[in-house]
């Protein structure tokens, strides 16, 4: 499997490069927005993990050709801690995931297993689990064929667990991945928001589709499924 890696900061790339390889991929690395492009659309990468802060072309203006071209190209989308607006526009924008700098490498390589090995659930710009579909441009989720308006925090929630469905995640990835702060066992905003999406989605066909796991996190099961 092949994986292009785009990251202006060679220290980073070299890193990241280096732990692709040992875990046997073959890797491309790109250090400019022009040169990541040319590679990600002539090559034929499985994978492309994507700086959003680059020279000569900016990362979103890469994920824009990439979706343009290869719909169904995974697009891992790294973010520095707290550019939530760098996330969301991405997201907006079709990337598939996200990873916040800084990173671990174990967890980068968790997501790139998991998008190499399930097939794509989402067409560019969407996501669909069962009977929860999510579009990403034009912000529409619907559930069982009924429209659900969701505030802007409820929608990246619900993102982050449909990328993940029927997996556990513990309340710190969540926080960590939604609200860009570290596990804060004081905090309640988790389960404030998992409230809001509970009643959102409720019917009277079965309860809501996301599951608590005690002491660890939530679960979205794949509901119709």
């Amino acid at each position: 499997m092949r994986i292009l890696v785009v990251e202006d900061e060679r220290a980073i790339a070299d890193f990241v490069e280096r732990g692709l390889k040992a875990e046997g991929y073959a890797v491309t690395c790109a250090h400019d927005g022009e040169t990541a492009e040319i590679e990600a659309l002539t090559g034929d990468f499985g994978l492309v993990v994507l700086d959003l802060l680059l020279p000569k072309k900016s990362g979103l203006q890469v994920l824009d050709s990439i979706r343009q071209q290869k719909p169904d190209l995974p697009v891992i989308v790294l973010t520095a801690r707290g550019e939530i607006e760098h996330k969301v526009e991405g997201l907006d924008r079709g990337a598939t995931d996200y990873v916040v700098k800084p990173f671990s490498l174990e967890e980068l390589l968790a997501r790139i297993r998991a998008h190499l090995r399930r097939p794509q659930q989402r067409s560019a710009g969407g996501l669909e689990v069962g009977d929860l579909k999510l579009d990403f441009r034009t912000r529409r989720v619907e559930y069982s064929g009924a429209e659900v308006r969701l505030t802007a925090l409820e929608f990246e929630l619900l993102a982050y667990l449909m990328r993940h469905p029927n997996q556990v995640l513990s309340r710190g990835q969540i926080l960590n991945a939604v609200w860009s702060y570290d596990y804060d066992p004081g905090t309640n905003v988790l389960e404030v928001y998992v409230g809001y999406l509970r009643r959102k989605l409720s019917s009277d066909d079965g309860p809501p589709p996301i599951e608590t796991v005690r002491s660890v996190g939530y679960r979205l099961v794949a509901p119709g499924d």
